[in-house]
């Protein structure tokens, strides 16, 4: 019999994993992942970047404890893993605006970042221009930029240092799906494998993902999570050679460098659900959405080629695009991660200890998380966060 059960061990499940066997030295701990490539997992496919510009103060939070943590990764783990350094780069964000109303809210969210610990300034167009000449700013009104503690890493290495450093803690890792969960008396008592096993269990951790509703189905629950689907293209533009670019957040589009090339995404208003399977890209968005705006708003990609493009998915909250966490009140010992709307992999390593924390002293500890409880979205109460990216 496992003590807990973890549902899916890409970042967040080896994350929980990780702080679950650090917390409580022998704890016995399972984690069941189909795909130990972790090929099609959010983590492989992240574009890998942090930041402290959220609009809800918790997410500043967790992101404040993230980013040191990923600046003094192996430190912080306690474990030699073999990956000394997530190689973080921090170049910062810069989010930008032509309306009057959005630089007001900028402002706003400015001074409540600060207030927990972030350094994000309020820059008007010509500070903009100053700093990054090769943008265009005669359309912009304001923009948002972290001058540290913002920037990209390597998102590989963060699993893989997790996942090392929760075995060596005497973590065991099962390939297999789980198909199965078995509630008795209202509380989880096993989940049942693909291959066949049964594995008994005091407590499950749902960390599956884009998964998650289908999973949480088993147990007899519903979450607002669904996957959606994003095309990310790496292009090489010879005339826009920016090294020390942000990852810049424009009204449509994202774009960061990434060594002599960039990253480049739309940043949606409205999309819809895709199937769990689906890695289609869908190539038509680099011409016809991002290429257009990303040209008026710095000619020098003027002459730009696709050179590589992948698809990931977020597990996307519909109710209000921030993660649901902790226990279920239908199912106690059930603990959810999940609904992170793009964000999990920056959030991974506060998010593995709070659940961790509350799993293993029923309540929320070092971060107050209460927030991104369950009960939220039981009682239809959205917390938005308004800097979706």
């Amino acid at each position: 019999m496992a003590d807990v059960v973890v549902i899916g061990g890409a970042v967040m499940g080896s994350s929980c994993a990780y702080w679950l066997t650090r917390l409580h030295p022998g704890l016995n701990v399972v984690v069941v992942e189909p795909d130990p490539t972790y090929a099609n997992s959010a983590t492989a496919r992240s574009v890998a970047s942090i930041r402290q510009q959220f609009s809800a103060a918790v997410n500043v939070e967790i992101s404040r404890f993230g980013i040191g943590f990923i600046r003094e990764f192996q430190a912080s783990l306690g474990h030699d893993v073999g990956v000394p350094s997530l190689g973080l780069k921090e170049n910062g964000y810069l989010f930008v605006t032509g309306r009057s109303e959005n630089a007001a809210v900028m402002a706003d969210l400015a001074a409540m970042q600060c207030a927990h610990g972030a350094a994000t300034e309020i820059w008007g167009p010509d500070q903009i221009k100053a700093r990054f000449p090769w943008l265009e700013v005669g359309d912009l009104v304001a923009g948002s930029f972290g001058p540290r503690d913002e920037g990209w890493f390597d998102n590989m290495g963060l699993l893989s240092g997790f996942r090392t450093a929760a075995r060596a803690q005497g973590a065991r890792y099962v390939k297999d799906r789980v198909t199965g969960i078995e509630v008795s008396g209202g509380r989880v008592a096993g989940v049942t494998l693909a291959g066949g096993e049964r594995i008994a269990c005091g407590a499950a951790v749902m960390a599956a993902g884009v998964r998650a509703a289908e999973v949480c189905r088993m147990a007899g629950i519903e979450v607002p999570v669904e996957p959606r689907k994003r095309t990310v293209f790496v292009i090489d533009a010879p005339n826009a050679r920016h090294p020390d670019a942000p990852l810049l957040i424009d009204q449509g589009f994202y774009l960061r460098p990434e060594d002599r090339q960039w990253i480049t995404a739309t940043v949606p208003d409205t999309d819809g659900p895709c199937d769990p399977n689906d890695f289609e890209p869908e190539l038509d968005l680099f011409e016809e959405v991002i290429w257009p705006q990303l040209y008026a708003r710095a000619p020098g990609f003027d002459a730009v080629k696709v050179v590589r493009h992948w698809v990931g998915q977020y597990d996307y909250n519909v109710l209000d695009q921030n993660a649901i966490l902790g226990p279920h009140p239908a199912v106690p010992n059930l603990h959810l991660m999940t609904g992170f709307s793009g964000h999990g992999l920056q959030q991974s390593p506060a998010v593995g200890r709070g659940v961790a924390e509350h799993l293993l002293h029923g309540r929320w500890q070092t971060l107050d998380l209460s927030e991104l409880s369950v009960e939220r979205v039981l009682s239809n109460r959205p917390m938005l966060e308004r800097a979706v990216v």
